[in-house]
């Protein structure tokens, strides 16, 4: 501790004497109040804190200290307040550790922005303009056809059977028929013995199978029939799957100059009494729906704004539904795709797109409706998609399905080699086609089953967006046009956008879309437990079991502070006793021997006492206690005191006692 030393509660200084002599202890006075004082024991600290401290109920394990049941039962008492009080504790931070989160709901009222409305044909080419890449799939599956259920589709299917011989080559993967396993012997047992008299025909073969096509990985080890019980679903998927690599050949997939415009497909379009021009829409291409056309997109030039709600003040449409052209095999369903969404979202027609029915008035209110997640802590959610492994393959803001579909086409590229043709092409790739990959087919299956069970973590990865604006739609039909009324509105169309009037009601469709009300909706996320809260309710549970304040968690730290400050200086006061005391060790002892008599401090000196001198007092005694005792074998002959130089006896020569 080098000159400076501290001193435990009730300890005196110590002055050396200006000589050899030892002086006289002083009187007894008061304690001398040091900088710092500690307990000199933790019984003393202990009564202390119980008698000073603001904590209830501690006070009462010292003043029943003559009773002890008194003290015991205060004492289990104070330990069990203590211990549910910080049970209590455990459980606040364990509230406030898993993050809970209150939901706001607030209403507002304001102009609201249209959302952007997409419209698809349900066509994806003009028949004539695609038939010649077409007409070898087509021939192939009328003759499936015919084969399977004797349905002959066409006329020259007999000319077709003879051209189909001198085919260049026959198209992969064809269409089978798939027996059905037969069922338990014991189920059919049972079946019979409870079976009608009409059992006893012989069943319609066509129910004992199922139809499907075969599917093989690279070199042939794996094989698998993708099959359907359905004909009808058997023969779409088929043709569609074939479709698709014919797609992929057409190094131009966009739609002719006279199906993109604008007039042969919507004959009507007005937003709030106003009609509408090229700048309110753009167009794209898909290939299964078609020619779609997006209105009030981010790349309009002035975003439409909502300020009265109602049928006449949202957008209103006429379309021209007819099939005349129509890809029989591939577009099964008539009418029109519509989608509503976020201007700077992509519209996914497959997952929430709706068709319209032809010769229908479709009004389809909407409701805004506002999602804000707190993320981080409080929520599995992402701000804009930078966090996300999944690259974003589309030119738009991240959403849930961009992540989805960017994941699959990823997968799809890094297993089978190509990308498929529906998501963005990746760059330095190209779509699949099974005159180049051979075996995609097995490799898409595959991976479809795997990323419908999420084996491959799309969906895992894919979070949530923190802000999400949706729109809840009603939808309510009415036919149109009214029998009264349907045959000056057909002979308006014919005249005005060359409407064939013998279609009548099947080619044409109207739909308005519209916001219900102007109130919106919108649910924010706000921390349950906040650290104001936390605190407030430590506070609360502190208050219940002790009635105290911060101060005596002050005075609680205070002890805890005392009990370590006192275990370390009885811990060095052991260790220095033991490392300096002569003749309890070697090193001390050695010290001892060498160190000259003169420099010896007086009290490790004994004198016999003067005649004159004072009775020991309680000084002398303390001072005699806190000497260490002579080492006698080392300790050399001690010089005599001035004052009894002529008193004493002879000395005795060095080295005698």
């Amino acid at each position: 501790l080098g000159s400076v030393r501290g001193l435990m509660k009730g300890d005196k200084r110590e002055e050396p004497g200006p000589g050899l002599e030892p002086t006289a202890p002083p009187p007894p006075t008061e304690e001398e109040e040091a900088l710092l004082e500690f307990h000199r024991s933790y019984r003393e600290l202990f009564q202390f804190f119980c008698s000073n401290t603001t904590i209830h109920g501690a006070i009462r394990l010292v003043c029943s200290q003559h009773n002890r049941m008194k003290t015991a039962f205060w004492a289990v008492l104070w330990l069990c307040t203590f211990g549910m009080m910080y049970w209590q504790f455990g459980l606040l931070f364990e509230e406030y550790f898993s993050y809970p989160v209150s939901l706001n709901i607030n209403l507002n009222s304001d102009k609201l922005v249209f959302p952007a409305v997409t419209i698809c044909t349900l066509n994806p080419y003009r028949y004539r303009e695609i038939k010649e890449e077409l007409e070898e799939l087509d021939r192939i599956t009328e003759q499936t056809l015919f084969d399977l259920y004797k349905y002959n589709s066409s006329n020259t299917l007999v000319a077709h059977a003879r051209v189909r011989r001198d085919l260049r080559e026959p198209l992969p993967h064809p269409l089978q028929r798939l027996a059905v396993p037969a069922p338990p012997h014991s189920a059919r047992r049972v079946r019979s013995a409870t079976s009608s008299v009409r059992d006893n025909n012989p069943q319609v073969n066509r129910k004992d199978w199922k139809i499907g096509f075969q599917l093989c990985n690279q070199n042939k080890s794996d094989c698998f029939y993708q099959t359907y019980s359905s004909g009808v679903d058997a023969v779409r998927e088929w043709y569609h799957f074939h479709y698709i690599n014919i797609l992929s050949r057409r190094r131009d997939t966009s739609p002719s100059l006279e199906e993109d415009a604008l007039g042969k497909f919507i004959f009507a379009c007005r937003f709030n009494q106003v009609s509408c021009n090229e700048a309110n829409y753009s167009h794209f291409h898909h290939p299964i729906y078609g020619n779609c056309y997006t209105f009030n997109d981010k790349n309009s030039s002035n975003l439409w704004m909502s300020s009265m709600p109602g049928v006449n003040n949202g957008l209103s449409l006429t379309l021209r539904t007819e099939q005349n052209d129509f890809i029989p095999l591939l577009s099964t369903v008539t009418g029109a795709r519509v989608m509503v969404h976020g201007q700077d979202e992509p519209a996914f027609m497959d997952d929430g797109g709706f068709n319209l029915r032809p010769g229908v008035e479709t009004s389809i209110g909407m409701s805004k409706e506002a999602v804000d997640r707190l993320g981080g802590d409080y929520g599995d959610c992402t701000k804009n998609g930078s966090d996300v492994p999944v690259k974003n393959l589309y030119r738009s803001k991240y959403t849930q399905q961009v992540c989805i579909h960017s994941c699959f086409q990823q997968n799809m590229v890094k297993e089978c080699g190509c990308a498929y043709i529906f998501y963005p092409l990746p760059p330095g790739m190209e779509f699949c086609d099974y005159r180049k990959h051979n075996s995609w087919g097995y490799c898409y299956y595959k991976l479809q089953d795997a990323f419908s069970s999420d084996r491959l973590g799309c969906f895992t990865k894919c979070r949530k967006p923190c802000s999400v604006t949706t729109y809840k739609l009603s939808a309510g039909y009415s036919r149109w046009p009214s029998v009264t009324s349907q045959d000056w509105v057909f002979q308006m169309l014919s005249l005005q956008n060359n409407y064939t009037i013998k279609n009548k009601r099947d080619g044409v469709a109207k739909v308005n879309i519209f916001f219900k009300e102007l109130n919106y909706k919108t649910n924010s996320e706000s921390p349950s437990v906040t650290m104001v809260t936390l605190l407030s309710n430590l506070g609360s549970q502190w208050s219940l079991w002790f009635g105290s304040s911060v101060l005596s968690v002050v005075e609680m730290a205070e002890l805890v502070f005392d009990l370590l400050v006192i275990t370390f200086l009885m811990l060095l006061r052991r260790f220095r006793s033991r490392y300096w005391s002569p003749g309890r060790g070697g090193r001390g002892a050695q010290e001892v021997a060498s160190t000259p008599a003169s420099s010896l401090p007086s009290r490790f000196c004994p004198h016999p006492a003067s005649p004159s001198s004072s009775p020991p007092g309680p000084a002398a005694a303390n001072l005699a206690l806190s000497a260490p005792p002579p080492a006698y074998a080392t300790l050399g002959p001690c010089p005599a005191p001035s004052g009894l130089a002529a008193a004493g006896s002879p000395a005795h020569p060095p080295g005698e006692l």
